[in-house]
């Protein structure tokens, strides 16, 4: 098998350094109009079971104010936003939901990378019957670990959907972004390298070299797929995860050192260039 044809891994580089945590906090009927608020870095992940409804927002960013749900499906929230369940109480529509809580809040790639909303009929999916069926079996009854295993297949079914949503790209409708560059069959190769190796002194010809594409046109593909350079990519993607690390308690010389940069100047320099502020200043704005 060549190079370019060897399967490449879209999804655990980029979920090891940015994690996402599911919490269950709802499962079983849901009656009347239920109220969901918007809380920062928070999205939520809904699965109805049986039953219909009608999800309302306000309008925003291109989010549709009503849309209806007449049959099992999957409705994913990235990103905070408010939206109303309403279901008559005759109907006794059964649910499963979870919150996500995305490390890093709004800079986290994937939040920033999807829609605002992701209606999934359940039959779309092939895989998710035998997740789904230990999910729901968990919330039926109580048992020792139910929270617990049920958050874990709650990230389960989110891997799922998102590796759906790499495979098809154009179905999902997805923005020019991050997915739509893995979903790319040789930038994704460039991608998933640098996600992996950030501290390597990456190049636009290195990178091209990773996706087997000449320099000229791995640059207009990627930033036609992706919807910025290799080099501004490249950039963002360290500060990421620079903040992470500043987060988590490194200094600012030992998040240098380990995104490659020469000195703790020129990393700050990166830094200010994209989050607006030295590291030092954004350091303050974290406590």
């Amino acid at each position: 098998m060549s190079q370019l044809r060897a399967p490449v891994d879209r999804l655990s580089s980029l979920l090891e350094r940015f994690r996402v945590r599911a919490h269950l906090f709802h499962n079983g009927p849901l009656c009347g109009v239920t109220h969901f608020a918007a809380q920062p870095g928070r999205g939520f992940l809904h699965v109805l079971r049986r039953g219909s409804m009608v999800v309302t927002h306000r309008p925003r960013h291109g989010t549709p104010k009503k849309v209806v749900v007449s049959e099992p499906t999957l409705l994913f929230y990235p990103r905070p936003l408010a939206h109303d369940f309403h279901n008559a109480p005759r109907e006794g529509s059964d649910f499963v939901c979870a919150t996500l809580d995305f490390e890093g809040g709004a800079n986290h790639p994937l939040a920033c990378a999807l829609p605002a909303l992701i209606v999934l009929p359940l039959r779309a999916v092939d895989g998710l019957d035998h997740t789904l069926a230990l999910l729901f079996a968990e919330t039926e009854r109580l048992r020792c670990g139910q929270r617990l295993l049920a958050d874990r297949m709650f990230e389960v079914l989110l891997l799922q959907v998102l590796r759906w949503l790499l495979d098809h790209p154009e179905e999902a409708d997805l923005p020019t972004g991050l997915l739509t560059g893995l979903a790319h069959p040789r930038l994704a190769r460039a991608l998933v390298a640098v996600h992996e190796r950030p501290g390597d002194a990456w190049t636009l010809d290195s990178m091209a070299e990773q996706a087997s594409m000449s320099r000229s046109a791995f640059a207009a593909a990627f930033k036609g797929q992706v919807g910025e350079t290799p080099a501004d990519y490249l950039l963002r993607w360290r500060v990421s995860i620079a903040q992470t690390l500043l987060r988590s308690g490194q200094s600012i010389k030992a998040a240098a050192d380990t995104l490659g940069y020469a000195s703790a100047s020129s990393f700050s320099r990166a830094f200010t260039q994209t989050a607006g502020m030295p590291p030092r200043d954004w350091m303050k704005t974290q406590v």
